[in-house]
């Protein structure tokens, strides 16, 4: 089944899903008339429901489940030309591993490339792992002879798993991935692979190798900027790709069950989209995450990145140790349109970056910015400042007292800090005019 047959197929269930939903309304709005038996009340259910102008064609279902293909793989290949969303598919072997490094916080991915990598994606009988979950669709991205591919084993009887095991691994000895590419994939999907070739005797290749769980990264990047970090989400609303929730994935366990019943494949077909859909998006949002670090950038590539993004990056750099470089993208993403929470919080954590480093001048300057909004913290640092390191005692009372009573009824915490602070503050003012007087 080509793309296009797919998404008409996501269209006519996403029309039998609305048809239900709108049936289900309207026997709430009928159940609540007293007045009517339940027979009166399924009799007008029906009228209203039914459709006008076309009689129902009566189906005959089979008198047995259709037979079934115990293994299939199905394989896409796109050349990289083909983009995905505002990315080009070539764009992901420009990741260099420095980068691959920065986003997986794995050292071994230094000498690597996305090119030995392999982007991996399950779809199980179930969602909360364990060793009765089944992974019954495996879907495998990778780069070769100037194409991404997508390759997918599905595993259409599950007394056949050993062979789908067998299979799996014998193709991914003989590719020799050097690292995998997942979302989630560190807790769900690699330990579930594992235990099933541990089930079966068989040696996983993939494990021990560098992983780049791209979820983690994702959170640091656009948790401040996105709603959700969910994969459908982030394609949609960073890569821009055309691609809606096509199937719950709550609904895929359930629906692969109906399939084993009924060997009907069309259950399957959603499935399979949902899942080279995924792969592919996965494969974007890490290009895009990416990108942010490529220093040597061309036209193509400046107006991908906003500010909320620079943030996100310094975020990833924060966290591994990047300080200097953190600064830097906290600096170029002040430059431009942050929110204001955001924008409070970058020029915190750039203001504790300046006063790590004795840059007191650009310190003090990001504190008195920030004060006119009330920030406690930007007054205690000032009062901390002023105190330890002008020694001007009276000015940093000042500044204590402008923040206690800021402090009062919101922060018992600041409130108690600057009430000790002013006390020690007074008792050395008073000291340094005795000392005077003498």
């Amino acid at each position: 089944m080509n793309l296009e047959d797919r998404l008409k197929l996501l269209k006519k269930e996403r029309a039998a899903r609305t048809r239900a939903d709108s049936i289900n309304k309207t026997w709430q709005d009928i159940d609540k008339n007293a007045d009517l038996s339940t027979k009166e009340k399924l009799e007008k259910l029906i009228n209203l429901t039914k459709t006008a102008g076309k009689k129902r064609e009566k189906t005959e279902l089979p008198a047995e489940p259709q037979a079934r293909k115990p293994l299939q793989m199905f394989e896409n290949q796109f050349p990289l030309y083909s983009r995905y969303g505002k990315i080009s598919l070539a764009t992901g072997l420009r990741l260099t591993g420095e980068i691959l490094s920065l986003l997986s916080r794995d050292r071994r991915f230094a000498e690597l490339d996305l090119s030995s990598a392999l982007f991996l994606d399950l779809e199980t009988t179930g969602l909360s792992g364990g060793v009765g979950v089944v992974p019954f669709l495996v879907g495998l991205g990778f780069y070769r002879d100037d194409k991404f591919h997508v390759l997918q084993f599905f595993l259409g009887d599950l007394a056949e798993e050993e062979t789908l095991i067998k299979q799996l691994g014998g193709f991914l000895s003989q590719m020799n991935f050097q690292s995998v590419v997942s979302f989630n994939g560190k807790g769900f999907d690699l330990p579930l692979l594992e235990t099933r070739f541990i089930l079966h005797s068989q040696p996983l290749s993939l494990s021990g190798l560098p992983h780049l769980d791209f979820l983690f990264s994702a959170r640091s990047l656009w948790s401040h900027k996105q709603e959700s970090c969910r994969l459908y989400h982030l394609a949609r609303e960073i890569l821009g790709a055309e691609r809606e929730e096509d199937i719950p994935s709550a609904e895929i366990p359930s629906r692969y069950f109906q399939y084993l019943r009924s060997g009907d494949f069309s259950l399957m077909e959603p499935v399979l989209y949902h899942n080279q859909e995924d792969i592919l998006s996965l494969l974007g949002v890490v290009v895009m995450g990416g990108s942010l670090f490529i220093q040597e950038k061309d036209e193509s590539w400046e107006d991908l990145a906003d500010a909320m993004d620079l943030f996100g990056a310094a975020k990833v750099l924060e966290k591994t140790g990047e300080l200097d470089k953190s600064a830097e993208f906290i600096r170029r993403a002040l430059e431009g349109r942050l929110s204001q929470e955001i924008s409070l919080v970058a020029k915190k954590k750039l203001a504790h970056y300046f006063k790590k480093n004795q840059e007191w001048d650009k310190a003090i300057g990001l504190w008195q910015e920030m004060t006119p909004l009330n920030q406690l913290s930007c007054f205690r640092e000032l009062a901390m400042y002023y105190e330890h390191k002008e020694k001007d005692y009276l000015k940093a009372k000042n500044t204590a007292e402008e923040g206690l009573a800021l402090a009062r009824g919101v922060s018992p915490t600041y409130e108690a800090d600057f009430a000790h602070r002013l006390e020690r503050l007074r008792d050395k003012i008073a000291k340094r005019k005795k000392d005077r007087a003498k």
